[in-house]
């Protein structure tokens, strides 16, 4: 095959791209697209007992829509209910009236929702950069990044974001007006933060900036649909301002630099004295937080180079042949990728300078930046093989012409096999359940019992057993609301004392307290090691204190009377029943 007819059917070298040659990408993008959906189902469906990390918290209540009996008077269930966005709560209760569990949705939600992302990355990618090679290397890298981090995969409102805020980018760039009020909407009710972040793309698409000052330009149609986009981006954001919140107010930065969990170790880490880590890395406070994977921001980091060096040529050569000639198709259409940037670095300090109550601040970047940068590498990559074929190309010596095609095949195979050296790719965090006797026991009890346990298996039950527990270390202690962090965080510091306590009373008074009817206890609980490995016990000081005295060999009270009070037993855990528990410390 002519070097020339390889180059047309890469890089689209003439201004027309057929038909043919977009379908062949887009099939062969969908060929990966549904692998990857279908190695993440795979592990999904593969035991009985499977829930993904996230989705124990944002997804376990929603049994509530099958069996509104379940979880009565749940402190845990009734938080994350009320904080669950509008539209996320009617998704799964629709599901639920037609019979869906809620947790077995949440295992097919991340193909489908990582498919419809795709499809709309791929065609925002051709629309700024009608190039298909482009857009199938960006919808690639995309799905690396989805399929690394446990957004999409967790089927939380989070894994919305991709597919509402890709179709809004398109929608938007093609100016086509009710697409975009809609998935403005859905966005508001799946991912308010996100609605921050197109209000502000919509302002810098009617604001222009000049010499002369800021100025509001309304005439051109993509200005209108911005303008129009704006008042419903406005209505979304009151509506979601004045919902009310039964839960106080949202804690202040004074206040959380107050407490663990907000520091180094903690489970809700926040604070750090590494400023690095802090600003740029951060799970909850970084512009790029652990993204999995840095093959799209190192490549889409050449595009903005590539745009100066063709701006350098063109000012060297105005009418002659450029090096990044393709990059004509770009043209203004990289400013819209630009605006993206923008606006979400412009929330991102806005939400580090009103600290807790526009949430986190890593929420306005992590998402958008990875489809910047995602659709931004594409472009470069694709950019880079046109302009290795027209320099060949113009050199017209055959053994040359063989290092475009290696540089293209170089290229396309890095992101083709990128996962098979990512680590645990696809990264799902499921969790699977390994003793289902114990689940079954539990949802075999009445419906409103409530179990405590410091075991992390704990966190196990809501999901798999449909039944309360007291507290729980992983996740459930969401520290921004007081009126739900202050009552959890006591919840926890008395369960690990009560656990540890050598004072009779004091384990009494705990029982009595709360109106537990189980306990969960696992092989191993009166020991430091058990302890010492637990990073929701460790971040309190209490865990050291109870090392300690283990340590002394000071037994705690609840050790010499378990084996009289268990009614089940499984693997290595054993189930005390509460009421056996406070009349043998009364004996």
């Amino acid at each position: 095959m002519p070097i020339s007819s390889v180059h047309q059917f890469l890089t689209g070298s003439t201004d027309k791209v057929s038909r043919k040659t977009t379908l062949f990408w887009w099939n062969l993008t969908a060929i990966f697209v549904i692998g990857f959906g279908w190695l993440v189902l795979k592990e999904a469906l593969s035991a009985e007992y499977v829930v993904q990390d996230d989705a124990r918290q944002h997804v376990f209540w929603m049994q509530r829509f099958l069996d509104p009996q379940l979880f009565p008077n749940d402190l845990i269930a009734d938080y994350f209910q009320s904080v669950a966005p509008a539209g996320y709560t009617a998704f799964y209760w629709i599901f639920a009236k037609l019979g869906i569990d809620p947790i077995f949705l949440h295992k097919l939600l991340p193909p489908i929702l990582g498919a419809i992302a795709s499809f709309y990355c791929f065609l925002l990618t051709l629309e700024l950069f009608p190039v298909p090679l482009a857009s199938f290397l960006s919808v690639s890298l995309l799905n690396h990044y989805l399929w690394m981090r446990d957004d999409l995969i967790s089927a939380t409102p989070a894994a919305f974001v991709y597919p509402l805020f890709l179709g809004f980018l398109y929608a938007l760039f093609r100016r086509q007006l009710i697409f975009t009020c809609v998935t403005l909407a859905l966005l508001g009710l799946f991912y308010p933060q996100c609605v921050l972040i197109a209000g502000g793309i919509l302002c810098l698409q009617i604001v222009g900036f000049s010499p002369r000052g800021v100025s509001v330009n309304l005439h051109k149609p993509t200005d209108r649909v911005a303008a129009i986009g704006l008042a419903v981006t406005s209505v979304v954001i009151l509506l979601y301002a004045l919902k009310s919140n039964d839960y106080g107010p949202v804690i202040s930065a004074t206040e959380a630099k107050e407490f663990p969990e907000f520091w180094t170790g903690g489970k809700s880490e926040f604070f750090t004295h590494n400023r690095e880590e802090f600003w740029f890395t951060g799970q909850r406070t970084g512009i790029v937080p652990r993204f999995g994977t840095i093959l799209p921001i190192v490549a889409g980091g050449f595009l903005p180079l590539f745009l100066l060096l063709d701006a350098i040529d063109r000012g060297l050569r105005p009418q002659g042949d450029r090096w990044f000639s393709s990059l004509q198709k770009l043209r203004e259409r990289g400013l819209f990728l630009l605006q993206i940037i923008i606006s979400s670095l412009v929330l991102f300090f806005l939400s580090h300078a009103l600290l807790f109550r526009l949430h986190l601040p890593s929420r306005y970047t992590e998402h958008t930046l990875r489809m910047v940068t995602a659709i931004a590498a594409g472009i470069a990559m694709t950019v880079l093989i046109d302009a290795a074929f027209s320099w060949a190309k113009k050199l017209r010596r055959t053994p040359i012409q063989i290092l475009p095609l290696t540089l293209a095949a170089v290229l396309i195979g890095l992101v083709v096999l990128e996962p098979t050296w990512l680590k645990r790719f696809p990264r799902t965090e499921y969790v699977i359940g390994k003793f289902p006797e114990l689940y079954q026991f539990f949802s075999q009890q009445p419906k409103d019992i409530l179990i405590a346990s410091v075991a992390d298996e704990v966190n196990n039950i809501p999901s798999f057993s449909a039944r309360s527990i007291l507290i729980g270390g992983e996740g459930y202690a969401v520290p921004y609301h007081k009126g739900y962090f202050m009552p959890i965080r006591e919840r926890s510091l008395n369960t690990i004392a009560a656990t540890y306590t050598p004072d009779r009373d004091r384990l009494r008074e705990f029982l009595q307290t709360y109106p537990i009817d189980f306990w969960l206890l696992e092989e191993g609980t009166f020991t430091p090691p058990y302890i010492d490995r637990d990073p929701w016990m460790m971040q309190y000081d209490i865990a050291k204190k109870a090392i300690a005295q283990l340590q002394q060999g000071i037994v705690p009270a609840l050790a010499p009377i378990g084996d009289r009070c268990q009614v089940f037993e499984t693997g290595r855990f054993a189930v005390l029943e509460a009421s056996c528990l406070v009349e043998q410390l009364q004996d």
